[in-house]
């Protein structure tokens, strides 16, 4: 059974029955026995979770563990081998149209501008791009990415670069944002930093959030609850309650609070702490 964990400031754990969604929020993803196969390749073993609108979700686990899959399934690029995913309470069995997707690289057209960029995701699902102009510069702004509006891929920074992505994920206005490991290829420092960018934007948006990650302080610092799977083929072993208050500070993960939660977390995977 899935185990749930809830943190508060002082560092108590409390472990029930797997938790569901907050009563706060109305549930937007359920996952029901979900598991896929790939031939006689199992990658994910029957697993269930929900999700409620405005929480940010990021899953950990060891590489290979079909975190990637599970993203896939959820975005509906591909099809569950048995179970059911819902996304609004109705059953996905395609892409649905109201999901932004960031990757793990930014896949700027290097001809277009930020701007244009951004506004691309509009072009392609047919619509007025007259009318997403102003939630586009709104982005940029909360984004950080002010007077680099006609600037051109080759001219930012990585950081930049996956900021304009993540804006160009969002300006659909998507119920849901599906990131897989969007900050891997970032340095320690660059990457901190667009975790706190990431906050400020989520908090800017409150768009539903799902995050894969191989990093646990990233995960902590980011997640409403940490959902953390097994070795493939994969499961969710236990779902982490992460009960920091917001906004936070990149100083917080200096904190034993941190600490606490980051040394759980890390307890179910290698003695050395690392989850590849």
């Amino acid at each position: 059974m899935t185990a749930r964990v809830a943190f508060g400031r002082t560092g108590s754990t409390a472990i029930s029955a797997p938790i569901p969604v907050p009563q706060s929020a109305r549930q937007l993803i359920e996952l029901r026995a979900v598991e896929k196969s790939y031939g006689a390749v199992r990658s994910l073993n029957p697993l269930d979770l929900s999700v409620g609108e405005g929480e940010f979700i990021v899953i950990v686990g060891p590489s290979g563990c079909g975190k990637s899959t599970l993203l896939k399934l959820i975005a509906g690029l591909l099809a569950p081998s048995a179970g059911e995913i819902r996304l609004k309470g109705e059953k996905v069995t395609g892409p649905p149209d109201d999901v932004g997707i960031v990757f793990q690289t930014p896949v700027l057209l290097a001809w277009r501008s930020v701007m244009s960029n951004i506004l691309l995701q509009i072009e392609m699902r047919g619509r007025r791009i007259a009318d997403y102009k102003e939630r586009a510069a709104a982005l940029i702004r909360t984004a950080g990415l002010q007077g680099f509006e006609e600037k051109y891929p080759w001219q930012l920074s990585g950081g930049m670069q996956q900021r304009a992505a993540i804006c160009r994920a969002l300006v659909h206005d998507p119920s849901l944002l599906l990131m897989d490991e969007p900050f891997g290829a970032l340095d320690a420092m660059t990457r901190e930093k667009m975790n706190a960018a990431l906050q400020r934007i989520w908090l800017e948006t409150r768009e539903t959030v799902l995050l894969i990650t191989h990093s646990i302080p990233e995960a902590v610092f980011l997640a409403d609850r940490v959902v953390v799977m097994s070795q493939r083929p994969g499961t969710i072993e236990a779902v982490y309650e992460v009960s920091l208050a917001r906004p936070r500070r990149l100083s917080l993960m200096a904190t034993p609070e941190f600490a606490v939660i980051t040394q759980k977390i890390r307890g179910h995977f290698f003695t050395d702490g690392s989850v590849d």
